[in-house]
């Protein structure tokens, strides 16, 4: 009985001691390499090789910053913009609080996207809406796990 006592402690002390959170597949930092959106019944690449976006997420965070690659120094070539807020994920359902953004009308939205990690790719794929805007749109982003 003693021995039984003893195994069922050393157990319960080595389940408790676990602390290992759940490897969440989305959080790293992706590069987007490819991108396309569909508005009324039109769908079209919005994908820019002359620019460069990440999207860094962390647990409980996502950023975005998106420039060219070509260093403009004028305000036709130089591009920059950049955003982020907190995000929920639950199963494949990620959603976007967007709390930071250049163009200020965006804030303060929240987006909500289907996600998928398979190996170094991540796909998300929603609905941009902003009635304000006018904007109503799906968009598909692809990205790679930078390394």
């Amino acid at each position: 009985m003693k021995k039984a006592v003893s195994i069922l402690v050393l157990i319960i002390s080595m389940t408790s001691c676990n602390t290992e959170k759940k490897h969440n597949p989305i959080e790293g930092t992706w590069r987007l390499i490819s991108a396309e959106t569909t508005e009324k019944d039109s769908t079209f690449s919005t994908f820019n090789s002359k620019l460069k976006m990440i999207k860094i997420i962390n647990e409980t965070h996502f950023a975005f910053f998106n420039h060219d690659l070509h260093n403009g120094k004028d305000s036709t070539n130089a591009v920059f913009f950049g955003g982020g807020g907190k995000y929920t994920l639950k199963d494949s359902i990620y959603t976007e609080n967007l709390e930071f953004f250049n163009n200020r009308q965006w804030e303060n939205n929240k987006f909500e996207f289907i996600v998928k990690v398979q190996n170094d790719t991540l796909t998300q794929k929603g609905v941009e809406k902003i009635e304000k805007l006018g904007i109503n749109r799906i968009i598909t982003e692809k990205y790679v796990r930078e390394k």
